[in-house]
């Protein structure tokens, strides 16, 4: 079922809380009722929310989050990967996955050419929480997600800091559209252009992360020999903790060898929660 976004985003926060609880406490299993319970819900509203929101029922969505059905997708996405890529195909040509394309430039080329680029920014709700969009007329050039904890214009100075020699406009208007292509299901292969800046070798990992198909998980390793450097593990976590731009470039994709999610620069518990919702649009539609 479709639901709104409205609808989305207030339940996102009861999502995230329930993801939390059965992670916690998977090894008992709670019932439906005990869960419900944590969250300020019936038994029937949270089933039907969580439902609503992932598409399939709260145990299942946990048992995409354990570490052995990771450890096996690792085995999968590999040969998924090789698959798609010598079909010509990236994740982003993949049902309910976006059309990118990717354009970078290195520090030194923006420090000689960036003064003057103007981003137009916004903060907006979303499947997974309120963001910080900005963008220019040469593509979306930042994408943070604001925990609820955490001061929002945190994020707008660390994007100002980013890109600092831009001219910034808050334009909530123009930046709602943007987000509406980008988290609603009816605006699967609307094409996006990303405007990137970081080092040669920082670009060389993004690029890789954005041919990780939909619903898959790959290592550091398998990044690192992606990019014909497989002694450079260390630096590609680096690169992928610098990622500027969450969701659309996918750094949530990458996890360790041995199954567990890790760490994510926007909440770990928001990492689960995007693998999870990834991992079962898949599972609706084992045939994408």
């Amino acid at each position: 079922m479709i639901v709104s976004m409205e609808n989305e985003i207030i339940n996102y926060q009861r999502i995230e809380q329930a993801i939390l609880f059965l992670e916690k406490n998977f090894q008992h299993q709670p019932e439906l009722d005990e869960v419900a319970e944590k969250v300020h819900l019936s038994p029937f509203h949270f089933q039907r929310i969580f439902t609503e929101w992932a598409g399939i029922s709260p145990k299942r969505f946990l048992q995409f989050l354990t570490v052995d059905f990771l450890k096996k997708k690792l085995t999968e996405s590999k040969n998924i990967v090789e698959a798609a890529e010598a079909a010509g195909l990236s994740s982003q040509s993949r049902v309910y996955d976006l059309f990118t394309t990717l354009e970078a430039v290195t520090p030194q080329e923006y420090k000689l050419r960036g003064s003057g680029i103007k981003i137009e920014y916004g903060f907006h709700e979303t499947t997974f929480g309120q963001c910080l969009i900005g963008t220019t007329d040469r593509g979306i050039c930042w994408l943070s997600f604001v925990s609820t904890d955490e001061d929002p214009r945190v994020h707008l100075e660390q994007m100002k800091e980013h890109w600092h020699n831009s001219l910034f406009h808050e334009n909530e208007e123009l930046t709602s559209e943007i987000v509406k292509n980008i988290f609603n299901d009816d605006a699967i292969n609307k094409k996006l252009h990303l405007f990137v800046k970081g080092t040669n070798f920082q670009i060389k990992v993004w690029e890789a992360l954005l041919k990780l198909p939909l619903g898959s998980v790959a290592t550091y390793q398998r990044i690192a020999e992606k990019i014909q450097s497989p002694k450079a593990m260390q630096a590609v976590g680096s690169a992928v903790g610098s990622n500027h731009i969450a969701y659309l470039i996918p750094c949530h994709r990458v996890i360790r060898k041995d199954g567990i999610l890790g760490e994510y620069r926007w909440d770990a518990i928001r990492k689960k929660s995007i693998i999870g919702w990834e991992m079962a649009r898949i599972d609706r539609h084992p045939g994408l």
